[in-house]
């Protein structure tokens, strides 16, 4: 694969094709030169190339950089001695002419670098947030658990959207969750908010407690954060509590409801106005509380981060997933994460600009067995 294509693969800043290069130095030249022979003006236009080999270096690479240096000086010897200029002043336009391509190219090469050790930096965050959650599918005596996850490497940070299945004495306990910011620091509260919740999943009776427990992880995160300066994070989080009854608990701290496909119809479940994000609860004086939901048998759960909800096409519309789902919901793809997933980059027709994290839950056939009547 040649350089251009690891790059554009890459997905690093500005780049320049090279059959595009080609024809962009043929053209400008071309053109500028054409203008100066035919207007026979006495303010000459050809030593305008002398910027062309800047134009470059913020664009493409240091190979491309000094092609365009050594192209103006060859062209602006050859139309100054066409031009039957002065010696001296060939050789004065020439030397700037040489210069100016000289700091172009070191700065064409400075700018690679520091692509290149963002990109690192990029990768290396990117691979650390994939090792703070386990990789899918997981699977518990109550559910399996199915999805998508793909930390955005593009943006300037990577950001914190996480995801945690844990089980627990009274059934399988499920967090997806979205931390305020970007980069490391926002992994940090993520990595807090999955250890906090792996440990309060399994000893909390209720959900509200682990909710809690939640919420003083991150208020004590952000009480570090005031000290070393950095910014206060709040933490968007829907937690669940799959057991052996049809229905569902959640709570709902500032994030998507999940939505329930079954018997070919795909709706949002409602659960009531949502909770303040973890975090903030110091700031209102409505407790949190667990809503019930129906998960019948044979459905499936969709739960996301705003990764998706908030995708944008071309236009500016947003992600229609409720439609999508109802399309689908007649024949869910064994793949539903990773189809809707497709569906939504086809949509976007761009890379993600926002981490995306889907998780799909059905239930386990000795999950199902319960809810089947005995002959």
């Amino acid at each position: 694969m040649t350089e251009d294509g690891r790059r554009r693969r890459r997905g690093d800043g500005p780049h320049l094709w090279t059959p595009v290069f080609v024809a962009g130095l043929l053209l400008v030249t071309g053109v500028v030169i054409a203008l100066d022979v035919t207007t026979g003006t006495a303010v000459r236009l050809f030593p305008l190339l002398i910027f062309l080999p800047a134009i470059v270096s913020g664009l493409g690479e240091v190979w491309q950089t000094v092609v365009a240096s050594v192209w103006v000086v060859v062209v602006e010897v050859i139309t100054g001695i066409h031009l039957r200029g002065e010696t001296d002043d060939i050789l004065l336009a020439t030397g700037f002419t040489a210069l100016f391509g000289v700091l172009s190219v070191l700065g064409c090469r400075y700018r690679v670098r520091r692509e290149e050790e963002v990109h690192r930096l990029r990768s290396a965050a990117a691979a650390l947030q994939r090792l703070i959650v386990r990789p899918l599918p997981l699977r518990t005596a109550d559910v399996v658990v199915d999805g998508l996850y793909q930390p955005v490497e593009e943006d300037t940070m990577v950001g914190g959207d996480m995801y945690e299945v844990a089980p627990s004495r009274r059934g399988t306990r499920v967090l997806i969750a979205d931390v305020q910011g970007k980069g490391l620091p926002a992994i940090g509260t993520a990595l807090a908010v999955l250890g906090s919740f792996r440990e309060a999943a399994y000893r909390e009776e209720t959900l509200t407690g682990v909710v809690a427990a939640l919420e003083n992880t991150v208020v004590r995160q952000n009480t570090f954060a005031s000290m070393t300066g950095e910014p206060e994070r709040l933490v968007t989080a829907l937690v669940l509590d799959i057991g052996k009854e049809p229905g569902v608990e959640a709570v709902n701290c500032g994030h998507i409801a999940p939505y329930v496909i079954h018997d070919g119809d795909a709706h949002q479940a409602n659960l009531g106005e949502a909770a303040v994000p973890l975090g903030l609860a110091s700031l209102t004086q409505t407790p949190r509380r667990g809503v019930r939901f129906a998960f019948p048998p044979g459905a499936t759960l969709l739960l996301c981060t705003d990764g998706v909800t908030e995708a944008r096409d071309p236009d500016g519309a947003f992600y229609p997933l409720e439609e999508r789902l109802r399309a689908w919901a007649l024949d869910p793809p064994a793949g539903l994460a990773r189809t809707l997933g497709a569906d939504l980059r086809e949509f976007t027709r761009a890379a993600p600009r926002d981490d995306i994290a889907v998780l799909t839950l059905r239930r386990t056939e000795t999950s199902l067995r319960l809810f089947r009547p005995t002959s």
